[in-house]
Order: structure tokens, then C-alpha cells, then sequence
């Protein structure tokens, strides 16, 4: 019924696809997925359990800010239970049919990992409770008093949903998911492990305060770890350096405009903008953006995170406001005047 769609424009990649990729970073086992030690223990017993019974794994929904290894940690869940990969995110499904076409094709033990699971259509997302919990399909066919429901049995398969932003996902979907993951912004000590094989797989000569210099600016995340290291061995390669060293990644992330602490000058900008228009706040969010000229959900999901990890902002009923670490970083005098207004944020 829906065989057209079975290569077709809603499916980003398979398994297969994922092991030709040109981007060798990605590990493919857990033992080579640094960091997550929580998630990864947890996730190894429910596989080992589900294989130990001969049945899919339950749902599984990843959920944490962007670039910490969500659909790498996906594709090693299907690695590791031995499944076959279909990947697609909430955007693409449109359309009822367009969920079908995917389900109807997924064999049984298949994984199919739906990213940004929370910008699925409402329709679309209803369609999929049944398929989740029941393994069925439900189709009306035609129109008016000849309508009819069609029920069509699927293959059990395990759907693994990523997202940015759980409190986006209704209660019922939520509650299909039998097994729920957060994923921890990563430690210095983490990403420079993470910075070293990917070093090694590259063929990167750097030292160990090289590759630690490149961790701890990484604002916590791995996919920027990766990035950075690549464009300092640019600056390296171009300096005619053998090997990358702490100098010659202090060099080159300055020349990139990123700071003692990974802070770009997006970040910096926002901050700026938080003391010098608005006198440290508060200031709603989308203002914030109109000032910067940054898109709300990029603040939101890229680097508000990062700030408020640092202790330089904080979150309140009336909007965001500028903490003493983030005056200070900037090399501003906070006003006696909001010192005791916000000293409650700097304790917590």
C-alpha cells in the first residue's frame, strides 16, 4: 500500500547509510561513546534484558540541549540490537499518510528514530499513540457516510524520539515512551577524551594541554569539541605547527573570538545587550532577541543553557536578568542597587 515511500524523501538515512557516512567521528559502540555513564548503564541493561527475551526494545526518548550525542547514541542503540535504522525527524511527517508510508515499511526488532519529535503535527502525532502502544494502524477510508476504519496490524518495532525541549511533547505521548533518557551537558575531563579519539581518528597530532584547552572552551558539548578541533588544526596546519599545542589552540580560538570560557560572540552580545540597554534586566525574551538580533529559539535552546550554567543570567517571572559572574565577565561594575536585588540568584 505504501511501498513508494519506502526510499523516499521522509527517510533521511538508514543503518547502512550511517556506516558510509564521511563523518568517522561518531562512535558506533557504547564502549567508544564517552560520557552519559548513567544512561549508558541503564540503556545496557534494558537491551541485554530485551534481547535476553527475544523482543524489541521498549520506546526509548532522548531528550537534552543540542550537540550532546542523541542521534549517536540512537544509532548504537540499533547497533547494539542488532536492528535496522530509519531515521526521519518531526518537520517532515506532514501528514497522516506520510507516517503510514514509514510504519507500514518497518520490519519487525526495526528502529526508527524521529528527531525533533516535539515539532511533530498534532494529526500526526495522535495517529502515532496506536502505533506505539498497540502496534496497529488506524486508516479511514472515504469520505461521509462511507467512511470506514481500517485497522493495519505493524511489525513491533522500537521508536527512539530526540528532542531539545521535553516540555514541549504532550502527556500522552510522553507517557508511550517506556523508557526515558536525559542527556548531562558533558565535564572538561569528558570532551578532552572525546577530543583526543577524535584526534586519533583523524590523524591529528595534540598534546594533552592542547586537546584540554579545546575541551574546556566546548561550552560542555561534544559536537562543538569536534568543531573546534578541526578548525584549530586548521590555524595549526597554516602556522606550519607539528603538533597542536595550548598555545596554538589559545591562538586560534582567539582568533575565532571564543573566550576563556567557550563564550562566543553571540554570547557575549547577549550579555552586552543585558547590561548596557536593559541595566541587567529584567527583559522578556523576545525583546532580548529584537535587541540582538538573534531568533528566540536559538537563545532558548543555544545559548541561554550555557549562560545560565555559568551563573551569568538567570530565568524569573519578569524576564531574564544579568548576574554579578556575568558583569564581572564583561568587565563591568555591577550597581550597588541590584547587588542585594540579586544576590538570591548568585546564592542558588
Amino acid at each position: 500500500m505504501f511501498d513508494e515511500f519506502e526510499e523516499g524523501g521522509l527517510l533521511t538515512s538508514t543503518k547502512t547509510d550511517y556506516d558510509a557516512e564521511e563523518n568517522i567521528l561518531r562512535p558506533k559502540t557504547m564502549e567508544d561513546y564517552v560520557g552519559q555513564e548513567k544512561v549508558k548503564q541503564n540503556l545496557a541493561v534494558y537491551m541485554a534484558a530485551a534481547k535476553s527475551r527475544g523482543e524489541s526494545l521498549d520506546h526509548v526518548l532522548l531528550y537534552g540541549p543540542p550537540g550532546l550525542g542523541k542521534t549517536t547514541l540512537a544509532h548504537i542503540i540499533a547497533n547494539t540490537m542488532g536492528s535496522q535504522i530509519k531515521v526521519t525527524s518531526g518537520p517532515a511527517i506532514e501528514r497522516q499518510g506520510d507516517l503510514a508510508a514509514i510504519l507500514s515499511n518497518l520490519n519487525d526488532g526495526d528502529v526508527l528514530f524521529i528527531d525533533e519529535i516535539h515539532r511533530l503535527n498534532h494529526v500526526v502525532e495522535e495517529t502515532l499513540y496506536s502505533a506505539m502502544e498497540d502496534y496497529a494502524l488506524d486508516i479511514i477510508v472515504g469520505k461521509g457516510p462511507m467512511a470506514r476504519n481500517i485497522r493495519l496490524p505493524l511489525k513491533r518495532f522500537t521508536l527512539i524520539g530526540a528532542t531539545t525541549r521535553a516540555g514541549m511533547l504532550s502527556s500522552p505521548l510522553r507517557d508511550r515512551f517506556g523508557i526515558i533518557c536525559r542527556l548531562e551537558m558533558y565535564t572538561a575531563e569528558e570532551l578532552q577524551q572525546i577530543v583526543d579519539r577524535s584526534a586519533r581518528t583523524l590523524g591529528i597530532a595534540v598534546t594533552e594541554e592542547g586537546s584540554f584547552e579545546i575541551a574546556r572552551r566546548s561550552r560542555g558539548t561534544p559536537r562543538i569539541a569536534n568543531r573546534l578541533l578541526k578548525r584549530v588544526r586548521d590555524f595549526s596546519a597554516v602556522n606550519g605547527s607539528s603538533d597542536i599545542t595550548k598555545k596554538d589552540a589559545d591562538i586560534a580560538l582567539r582568533r575565532m573570538e571564543i573566550d576563556e570560557l567557550g563564550l562566543d560572540v553571540t554570547d557575549r552580545g547577549l550579555l552586552r545587550a543585558l547590561i548596557e540597554k536593559f541595566g541587567g534586566g529584567p527583559v522578556g525574551l523576545e525583546t532580548l532577541a529584537a535587541a540582538t538580533g538573534e531568533d528566540v529559539n536559538t537563545i532558548l535552546d543555544v545559548y541561554e543553557p550555557y549562560l545560565i550554567r555559568l551563573g551569568f543570567i538567570a530565568r524569573t517571572p519578569r524576564g531574564r536578568i544579568c548576574l554579578k559572574g556575568g558583569y564581572e565577565h564583561m568587565g563591568v561594575k555591577m550597581p550597588e542597587s541590584l547587588v542585594k536585588q540579586f544576590s538570591i540568584f548568585d546564592e542558588e
